[in-house]
């Protein structure tokens, strides 16, 4: 797992460079899971995918909650999960209940 939250200069926003070094950090050659928590994350994700040359090969955008959905995936990547385990527990995650 690596974080990629503000700009390059410490401030708050989104930096493609920032996600990219991330991304290319944690790829060990099976895919990327990338989750975003606002806007300007997942725009900035979307149109680094399209682009299709910042992001190592087999990067996704997961449609999960920011934090349950980061647990849950680092938690199925560590135990061994493929690239579509960990989507599929992180997009689980939508379902927990607190109370």
């Amino acid at each position: 797992m690596a974080a990629a939250g503000g700009t390059t200069k410490g401030g708050l926003g989104t930096s493609a460079d920032l996600i990219a070094g991330a991304a290319r950090s944690v790829d060990g050659g099976a895919g990327v899971a990338v989750l975003v928590d606002l806007g300007s994350a997942v725009l900035t994700v979307k149109a680094m995918l399209a682009e299709g040359d910042e992001l190592p090969d087999g990067t996704r955008l997961v449609d999960a909650p920011f934090v349950e959905g980061a647990v849950a995936a680092v938690v199925t990547a560590s135990a061994g999960g493929d690239l579509d385990a960990v989507e599929a527990a992180a997009a689980e995650a939508y379902g927990y209940r607190k109370v």
